[in-house]
């Protein structure tokens, strides 16, 4: 387990409070929710299945609407999966597992009765179950820092010193 972080003291001594979640984060992150519940009690495998895949497209939704802003004029239209990816790598492993189960849901959704084992179902109905919470938890939170970026440097204009390849020390 990692080490947790203490978040600093207001100046009155409070937590500071997290920004409130986006309107449109929190109606998705509802439906994904609702969505879920509709699988979980649904006996129909394939619609267990497609219910909760949609459940987890809506929670990947409401991660790009807590995180990104709208962008201006016509752009082509790119899965919410690989945005995950760019937005939200901490979940970039959750993104490729969910759309990895795409192509399946659509057959699920075609009525393919071969499309998925009601063991498949139950899986993604869990699976998704812990998605929501990783989502939740990574939404209500600040976003981390975005990683600095190195620039290279020709080693032979870096200063010698102690404990350095070359120094003499």
């Amino acid at each position: 387990m990692g080490a947790a972080r203490a978040l600093p003291a207001a100046a009155d001594g409070q937590l500071p409070l997290l920004p409130p979640l986006p309107a449109a984060a929190a109606q998705l992150l509802g439906q994904a929710h609702r969505g879920l519940a509709e699988a979980a009690s649904s006996p129909d495998a394939a619609w267990r299945y497609a219910t909760a895949h949609l459940a987890a497209l809506r929670a990947a939704a409401a991660v790009l609407a807590a995180r990104t802003q709208p962008e201006s004029g016509r752009r082509r239209p790119r899965s919410a999966w690989v945005l995950i990816g760019q937005v939200a790598p901490e979940l970039a492993e959750w993104a490729a597992f969910f759309a990895a189960g795409a192509a399946k849901r659509a057959a699920a959704e075609a009525g393919l009765s071969h499309a998925v084992t009601a063991r498949e179902a139950d899986d993604l109905v869990r699976d998704v179950g812990t998605f929501l919470g990783v989502v939740e938890a990574a939404i209500s939170r600040p976003v981390p820092p975005a990683p600095v970026r190195l620039r290279a440097v020709d080693p032979g204009s870096r200063r010698r010193g102690p404990g350095r390849p070359g120094s003499t020390s």
